[in-house]
């Protein structure tokens, strides 16, 4: 594998590579990159054959966004590239470190038709285009119904202004009626999901990795790495004090329990027995389940992004990814549990029988 070998996202003709570039951190002093790094980190990843690029209006106050769409221009690469954006959190408040400001226009925020509108003219703005190949919806915001979403999304798919849209950070349940919405009413349908999937965030395999396969949907994790844990940076022994992991992000501390040591532990064993570096091997069980179409990595230096992309290319032998599984298995709880082996058989007479796309 590498970042030329290219998939399709989803039940869809969006062709991707294995590892999208995520630019949170570009145009951000504090713990980003400054324009200099962020333009090496983009040269790299194009240059390794990556096409897909993730941002966010929201991402550096809208300074990712016009670092991305400026070093698109500067390349010369549009019709290459794969650019992706989102919508949903209102300009008035910051999802990474919790900030929100009071009095905030409400309109300026969320899923409704007036925001949509308005967020995707700044964004078209800020990254100097006229389209957006994905268009996210960042977050659900528990108000608007699904079908003025689906309908303002598939609207502006046919005007041409978004090729392809996703839904981000939602139940399952809303990504299932919003696909299901679309292919009644023969009417352009999200392509894919994104949510937080690791060795330590397992809980979406439960529900969100089924709907997303009944649908057709892929699936696009973020924070492949636990916003740093499992690269083990963090020790159980020299956390007091921090509070959070480094960084602006929505985590704060709560990677920081009894279990996730025990993943990290079994992940660092395997990892040395790899001679492979723990960030790799963890990122390497990410891309092989098959139901990831793409993997947002993001880097505040080039050498961040090279180990990323290296994990293209490891294999985890079965032994080890067994280990990993077993270490990492996440809680089943009653409605998840009826989706187990055992279940199955024992509707099937003890047969083990495989369904669609398993």
């Amino acid at each position: 594998m590498s970042l030329t070998a290219y998939r399709a996202l989803g039940r869809s003709g969006l062709i991707v590579s294995p590892i999208a570039l995520g630019t949170m951190t570009f145009g951000t002093n504090v713990w980003g990159a400054d324009e200099a790094s962020s333009r090496a980190i983009f040269d790299h990843y194009r240059d390794a054959g990556g096409n897909l690029i993730d941002t966010a209006d929201i991402y550096s106050n809208g300074e990712s966004e016009k670092l991305v769409g400026k070093f698109i221009a500067d390349s010369g690469s549009r019709d290459e590239i794969v650019l992706s954006t989102k919508f949903a959190f209102n300009a008035s408040s910051n999802p990474t470190s919790g900030v929100q400001t009071a009095g905030g226009n409400p309109n300026a925020g969320g899923a409704g038709a007036k925001n949509i509108h308005r967020a995707l003219d700044a964004s078209l703005r800020r990254l100097g285009t006229d389209y957006i190949d994905l268009y996210w919806m960042h977050i659900w915001d528990q108000v608007t119904p699904i079908e003025e979403i689906v309908q303002t999304l598939g609207d502006l798919v046919r005007v041409g202004k978004i090729r392809y849209y996703g839904l981000s950070d939602m139940p399952a349940w809303v990504a299932m009626k919003a696909a299901t919405i679309a292919e009644e009413r023969r009417v352009p349908g999200p392509i894919a999901i994104q949510v937080e999937y690791s060795l330590v965030a397992r809980d979406v395999e439960c529900e969100h990795f089924p709907a997303a396969r009944e649908a057709g949907l892929g699936v696009m994790p973020w924070s492949p790495l636990a916003g740093g844990l499992l690269s083990g940076k963090y020790r159980r022994a020299d956390i007091a004090g921090k509070g959070r992991l480094s960084g602006a992000n929505p985590l704060g501390d709560t990677k920081f329990t009894d279990r996730n040591w025990a993943i990290l532990e079994t992940l660092e064993q395997v990892a040395a027995e790899m001679g492979r570096p723990m960030a790799e091997v963890a990122l390497a069980w990410t891309l092989a389940n098959k139901a990831v179409g793409a993997t947002l990595v993001g880097a505040s230096k080039v050498s961040q992004l090279r180990n990323n992309i290296a994990a293209t290319d490891l294999c985890i032998g079965a032994a080890h990814f067994e280990r990993l599984n077993e270490a990492s298995a996440p809680v089943i709880g009653f409605t998840s549990g009826l989706g187990s082996p055992m279940i199955r058989r024992m509707v099937f007479g003890g047969h083990d029988v495989a369904g669609w796309g398993e």
